[in-house]
This record gives structure tokens, C-alpha cells and sequence, in this order.
């Protein structure tokens, strides 16, 4: 499961608004317990991909060690990944599962369809190794309050298990 505030969900989803026609793309920060990737915040990213930004991200590898070491500071994990699908459905690609190697980590695909956010999808990268790695639609929890944590829990606003 994937837990997050509305304010964070918000600002994924207004990340796509802004990008579009191209894809954004941003990493997860938060803490992983019991089977629930649980997000404190999202960090926006640049897409590095200049040759097709339309349909893939890229994130550079000197600005997700710099992510990640931030969220260290902060006593918080990478927990997962965000990007947009412009004008295509909020599933992942072959080229978005050949591209996810951090396994127990979400990966949040947006739709965005002529510049406003759609459905909002989460897959839950699975497995021991490259080998065996899967993808598994997991549900997406929306907290109303102003932080993600299990007391504040309420109905999913995007029931991602029924969408997957």
C-alpha cells in the first residue's frame, strides 16, 4: 500500500499539469513498515531525457544521490518514484519496468490528458533481484490531514487496486 497526504498527492499530480506535453517525473520520500510505503514528501526532479521527454524520464544520477542524501537529514528513506504519462493511461511501460531497479519501492505513474491530471496509479516494485522482478498494482491511500501517518487514515481517493 502507499500512503500519502493530499497535499503531496496534489503536488505530484499538478507536477504533470506543469510538464505537459512532456513527462516529470520525482522520487518519494518516507518510511517503508509492514507492507506500506508511506510518503512524508515528493521531491520534483528534472527530466534529463531531451531526445524524447514526451514519453520517458530520466533522473540524473548526481540529483537522486543528492535526494536521497537529503532525505538521510531528514530521517527518511526513498520510498518510491513518480512520473507523468502524457496523453496515455497511468499504467507502466516496458520501458518504465526495464528502468525500475529499486524492488519495494512504489512507482506512481500519473495520467495527463491534454495538460490536466487523471487517474493516478501505484506499482509496487517486487522481487529479490533483476531476475524475478515484477510489478504489482498496489492500492493508493489519501489522508485529508496534513501529515501521512496510520491514525489518520482514511478512504483511498484513487482506488488504484480497482484501476491497475
Amino acid at each position: 500500500m502507499l500512503k500519502l497526504n493530499e497535499q503531496v498527492y496534489d503536488a505530484i499530480r499538478h507536477h504533470g499539469e506543469e510538464t505537459y506535453p512532456h513527462e516529470c517525473c520525482g522520487v518519494l520520500l518516507g518510511r517503508s513498515k509492514d507492507d506500506v510505503n508511506d510518503v512524508a514528501d515528493a521531491i520534483r526532479a528534472g527530466n534529463t531525457r531531451t531526445d524524447s521527454a514526451h514519453n520517458r524520464y530520466h533522473i540524473a544520477p548526481q540529483e537522486l544521490v543528492k535526494i536521497q542524501r537529503q532525505a538521510r537529514e531528514r530521517g527518511l528513506d526513498i520510498v518510491g518514484f513518480y512520473h507523468s504519462h502524457p496523453d496515455h493511461p497511468a499504467q507502466w511501460s516496458k520501458t518504465d519496468f526495464e528502468e525500475a531497479h529499486w524492488l519495494g519501492c512504489s512507482y506512481v505513474i500519473t495520467a495527463v490528458a491534454q495538460g490536466a491530471a487523471q487517474q493516478t496509479n501505484s506499482f509496487l516494485l517486487t522481487g529479490s533481484s533483476e531476475e524475478d522482478k515484477a510489478f504489482v498494482c498496489e492500492a493508493v491511500v489519501v489522508s485529508n490531514d496534513g501529515a501521512s501517518n496510520h491514525a489518520a487514515e482514511t478512504a483511498a481517493k484513487e482506488p488504484a487496486t480497482e484501476r491497475c
